[in-house]
């Protein structure tokens, strides 16, 4: 009931609920699927009903082989998760999970994880991911190898298992294991498909790495409760220690000077997230193809949105923030063209700048971060009128302004079929109100 109050007193978002489920045109349409590779993404939904819906909307290209990879880390990360293993047995089967892909029966049928199934399973998706192209096989297998490791050395790292993350250069590497190596993988896939410029490859994956991090850190911040009740949390000794003792007890002292405290280390590490935005942006503005952009950009808007929501507020440290349903619907149809997503990050920055406190030790350098973004966002899509013609030739030269223009016949024609959309959606929305206006004149009359 909660949620349908929302989407009423929300009416933008309920309309964003009706175009989404009811008028939203897939780019590609579903081809007929192997009986095994239906399993796969039955597993897929069964596993991650939100990653299957953006994963069945790829091009055919690259559908598959995403799909694929993330059952792969989903088994291995079902491995690493569930503490039925011993760590004896755990260990050794991370290390060697990319092994595990040479073969075409491997499984294992011990797990009391959630989702076991996929390792029960494990051959069927075997299957599929020899049916690959090689050079895709190869991607997989290398990230699968490093996550593996990487799992593996943290289970073993006591330091770590006993006090957390404790330098912001720990938090880095910890979120590259994560997420990181995850992009790095996505990256190879759609450069090598020619859906992404070859330059996301010339700068050791720098801004690839910045897409990880960026979602793996604002789920950090976000999770802070939950984390706390399963007795662990990965927020960083360095920025805590500076507001706290011991970080469980800005949920448990109320003391208005705990919570300022609590509230303040949040905005901290927010700081820290901004760091990648920059990055973010240009990444999305290399990727060419409307289906994988569609794919990218979907997580970043529900981060910048998220990190807005979580920014400032108190209730980061007692319970699960998380935006609206309806507004997800709305961030996931203005996710389709570059435009749309710079607004978005505009929009979001601007709330965390508005939302900033003069008594807060993070205030300044919030407020210059915040603006330095806003004049990048500026230099992507300048303000019409706001740049002398002078100084037009300097502005179109950037890097940024470059990669704009090679893709904005792709957001031109992307931005007209959703606009052909939203003309059907408002057309059915107005046909019903008229009926249902014509209906009560009708027996009030």
């Amino acid at each position: 009931m909660g949620k349908v109050v929302q989407l009423l007193t929300h009416p933008s978002e309920l309309k964003a609920v009706i175009q989404l489920k009811g008028f939203r045109e897939h780019l590609h349409k579903r081809p007929q699927q192997s009986e095994n590779l239906a399993k796969c993404y039955d597993f897929l939904f069964k596993t991650s009903r939100s990653f299957a819906t953006v994963i069945e909307e790829l091009h055919p290209e690259l559908k598959d082989a995403i799909m694929i990879f993330y059952l792969i880390l989903r088994a291995l990360d079902t491995i690493e998760d569930d503490m039925s293993i011993e760590s004896s047995i755990k260990v050794p089967i991370l290390r060697s999970f990319a092994s595990k892909l040479d073969t075409t029966d491997w499984s294992y049928q011990d797990s009391k994880d959630k989702d076991a199934i996929v390792l029960a399973e494990f051959p069927v998706i075997l299957a599929e991911y020899h049916r690959l192209k090689p050079a895709y096989q190869d991607i997989l297998k290398d990230i699968t190898d490093k996550m593996g490791n990487g799992m593996a050395d943290y289970i073993l790292d006591e330091n770590f298992n006993l006090n957390g993350v404790e330098t912001l250069k720990d938090y880095d590497l910890y979120c590259h294991y994560v997420a990181g190596l995850v992009g790095e993988g996505l990256t190879n896939l759609m450069v090598l498909a020619g859906f992404a410029n070859n330059d996301l490859m010339d700068d050791d994956f720098q801004k690839t790495e910045s897409m990880g991090l960026f979602l793996q850190k604002t789920n950090i911040i976000r999770d802070y409760h939950e984390d706390l009740l399963d007795g662990r949390s990965f927020w960083p000794k360095e920025v805590w220690s500076k507001y706290t003792d011991s970080l469980p007890s800005f949920h448990k002292d109320l003391s208005e000077q705990s919570q300022t405290a609590g509230i303040n280390c949040i905005n901290e590490l927010v700081y820290n997230s901004l760091s990648h935005v920059i990055d973010v942006l240009t990444y999305l503005s290399m990727v060419k193809d409307p289906s994988s952009f569609n794919f990218c950009a979907i997580p970043q808007v529900m981060a910048i949105a998220s990190l807005s929501l979580v920014y400032n507020n108190k209730d980061v440290l007692h319970k699960n923030v998380k935006i609206r349903k309806g507004t997800t619907c709305k961030l996931i149809l203005a996710s389709r063209t570059m435009p749309a997503v710079a607004a978005i990050f505009k929009h979001y920055i601007q709330v965390i700048n508005h939302k900033s406190r003069v008594e807060d030790p993070n205030y300044l350098k919030i407020g210059i971060r915040c603006g330095q973004i806003e004049q990048f966002l500026e230099s992507m899509y300048p303000t019409p009128g706001s740049i002398p013609a002078s100084a037009t030739s300097s502005t179109d030269s950037s890097e940024i302004s470059t990669y704009i223009k090679a893709r904005s016949s792709i957001d031109r024609q992307v931005s007209q079929e959703v606009q052909r959309e939203e003309f059907r959606c408002n057309a059915a929305i107005l046909s019903v109100l008229l009926v249902i206006g014509a209906t009560i004149y009708y027996f009030v009359k």
